[in-house]
C-alpha cells in the first residue's frame, strides 16, 4: 500500500495539539506563582527539579507512566516487532516484571531520599558509603546512560514531522528547540502538567488505531494471517523461532531491573509526596501495559496494511497516513511527539539533577545552572542522534540500559543489611562499564551478545552480561576489603 504525505489539514491539528502542550507546560511557573523573587534559591531549585516533592497518587502516575512509557514505546517498539515478529513483544513481560520491584524498592528509596534530603541516585549511594568517588560514578552512569534515551525522544519527534512533509534536518531542529524551550521554562512542572494531556492522546490515537485498522484490513485473523507472510521464517513469524527464547528472557529481565534506574524515572519516584504514593502506584502502573501490548501490535498491522519501508522508525506514522483521514493523522502524530516531549522533558531534568547535586555540587539549588545544564545534556543527546549508528531506536534504550543498570548494585543492593565496601562497589561498576561498553560497540550497538560455553552458542542480554560481572566482581573485593557505611542509610 502506498503511503502520501499528510495535507494541509494534518499538519494544522498537529501544530495545534503539539503547540498548545508546549505553552502549557512553558508557562506553569509563571501562572503557578513559583518564581516571585521572594522565594528562596533552594526552595526554587527543588520546585524546578522535584516539583517541591508534593506530587499526590494521580500527578505521580501520570508523571511516572508518562516518562516511563515514551517514543520507545510508540516507534521503537513497533518498528522492532514490524522487523522481527514476536521477539519484539519483550518489552511486554518486563513491563510486568517491574511493577512488584517498584512496589519493593522503591518505596525504601523514597524513605532514604526524603530523609535525608537526597535528590538522586547519587545522593543516596554516596549516604549509603561515605564515598565521593563512588557518587561520582553513579552520577557519571545516569548522566551518559540518559543521552541515548533522550535521543529516542528526539528521533520519535523528528520522525513524525518528518512524515508530516518538513525536509532535511527542520524536523530535527523543531523537535530540539521544542524541547529546550518546554523544558527551561517549565522545570518538573511541565511534564507532571501535561503527562495527564500526552496519556489522553496516546490513549485515544491508539484505541482507534486498534480498532479501526484492523476492520479495515479484514479484521484481526486476517491482519494477522496476512502480517505472518512478512515476519521471519513465515507463517511461524508470530512465535519466538528457535534461539530467540533466551535473549528475549534475558532482555526482558534487564530492562526490568533497569527501568527505575534511570534519572528521569527516579526523579518521579522522588518527587511524590510518599511512600504510599509509590506504592499505590506500583499497583496501578500495570494499566499502561495493556497499552503497550497494543501498540506493538501496530508492527504487525504495518505489513497486513502493506507499510513498506527501510526507516523503521517510520513504521508507526507510515501506517497512520495510509488508514486514517489527514485530520486524524494530525492528530496522531501529535500525540506522538507530546509522548516524547514530556518524558524527554523528565529525562533532561533528572540529568541535571545529577550534576547539580553530584558532579558539580557548587552549582546546588542553582536553578539557572540545573537549566543550563538540562540544555547541554539534550545537545549531547542530538549527538547521539547524529553520531550513534543504531540499525534500531530501540537501540538507543537498550544502551542506555547497559550503562544505568551498572548502578543496581550500588543502589539496590546497597540499601540492604548486606555489608558491601565502596571499593567494591566502585570496582564492580568500572569492570562492568567497559567489559558491557567494549562488548556493545564490538557488536556494532546489538543489544545481545553471543556467548559460547562448552561448545555451546546462545545470545544473551549484553546489559545482563555486564550487571553479572559487576556483582562477581563486588563479591569478590568485598571478600578481601571491609564494608562500612554510614550510619542510618540503609534500610530498615
Amino acid at each position: 500500500m502506498s503511503s502520501h504525505v499528510p495535507s494541509t489539514p494534518a499538519l494544522v491539528v498537529f501544530i495545534l495539539f503539539f503547540a498548545m502542550t508546549i505553552m502549557l507546560g512553558s508557562t506553569v511557573s509563571w501562572w503557578r506563582g513559583r518564581t516571585r523573587s521572594g522565594q528562596s534559591d533552594a526552595h526554587g531549585s527543588e520546585d524546578w527539579g522535584l516539583g517541591g516533592r508534593q506530587f499526590g497518587t494521580w500527578v505521580t502516575w501520570f508523571l511516572v507512566g508518562g516518562d516511563f512509557y515514551t517514543a520507545y514505546t510508540v516507534i521503537a517498539v513497533p518498528a522492532l516487532v514490524y522487523a522481527t515478529g514476536a521477539f519484539g513483544f519483550f518489552a511486554l513481560p518486563y513491563t510486568i516484571i517491574v511493577y512488584p520491584f517498584v512496589f519493593l524498592v522503591m518505596p525504601i528509596l523514597w524513605q532514604i531520599a526524603h530523609d535525608g534530603k537526597h535528590a538522586t541516585a547519587a545522593d543516596i549511594v554516596r549516604a549509603r558509603f561515605d564515598s565521593r568517588a563512588l557518587e561520582l560514578a553513579i552520577a557519571a552512569s545516569g548522566l551518559i546512560a540518559v543521552m541515548p534515551y533522550i535521543a529516542l525522544q528526539l528521533i520519535g519527534i523528528r520522525t513524525v514531522i518528518e512524515a508530516l512533509g518538513l525536509p532535511g534536518e527542520i524536523p530535527l531542529i523543531v523537535a530540539f528547540l521544542s524541547l529546550a524551550a518546554y523544558t527551561w521554562l517549565g522545570g518538573l512542572h511541565a511534564p507532571a502538567l501535561t503527562a495527564f494531556i500526552k496519556d489522553i492522546m496516546i490513549y485515544i490515537a491508539v484505541l482507534a488505531a486498534v480498532t479501526v485498522i484492523p476492520l479495515h484490513l479484514g479484521g484481526y485473523g486476517a491482519m494477522f494471517a496476512t502480517a505472518a507472510q512478512h515476519l521471519p521464517h513465515p507463517p511461524e513469524g508470530h512465535a519466538l523461532m528457535p534461539g530467540q527464547s533466551v535473549p528475549y528472557a534475558t532482555l526482558a529481565l534487564s530492562s526490568a531491573l533497569a527501568a527505575f534506574l534511570y534519572p528521569h524515572t527516579l526523579t518521579g519516584v522522588l518527587a511524590a509526596r510518599s511512600a504510599d504514593t509509590i506504592r499505590k502506584n506500583a499497583v496501578m502502573l500495570p494499566a499502561y501495559t495493556l497499552l503497550l501490548g497494543l501498540i506493538a501490535m501496530l508492527g504487525l498491522m504495518a505489513h497486513a496494511a502493506g507499510v513498506v519501508t527501510t526507516n523503521t522508525s517510520a513504521i508507526v506514522p507510515n501506517l497512520f497516513t495510509a488508514i486514517f483521514p489527514d485530520w486524524f493523522t494530525g492528530f496522531c502524530f501529535a500525540a506522538i511527539a507530546v509522548g516524547a516531549l514530556v518524558p524527554a522533558a523528565v529525562m533532561a531534568i533528572g540529568a541535571a539533577n545529577l550534576v547539580t547535586s553530584n558532579i558539580a555540587p557548587g552549582l546546588r539549588n542553582n536553578v539557572r545552572a540545573s537549566r543550563f545544564v538540562a540544555l547541554a545534556v539534550k545537545l549531547g543527546a542530538l549527538a547521539c542522534v547524529l553520531f550513534l549508528n543504531a540499525h534500531f531506536a530501540i537501540d538507543l534504550q537498550l544502551l542506555g540500559g547497559l550503562w544505568i543498570l551498572q548502578t543496581f548494585p550500588a543502589l539496590v543492593l546497597g540499601i540492604t543489611k548486606l555489608r558491601f565496601s565502596a571499593p567494591a562497589m566502585l570496582a564492580g561498576w568500572a569492570v562492568g562499564t567497559l567489559y558491557g561498553t567494549y562488548v556493545c560497540f564490538h557488536d556494532g550497538l546489538k543489544p545481545t551478545h553471543m556467548l559460547s560455553i562448552g561448545g555451546m552458542h546462545q545470545l544473551v542480554s549484553t546489559g545482563l552480561l555486564a550487571l553479572l560481572v559487576n556483582i562477581g566482581t563486588v563479591m569478590v573485593i568485598s571478600l578481601l576489603v571491609p564494608g562500612r557505611s554510614r550510619k542510618g542509610a540503609t534500610a530498615a
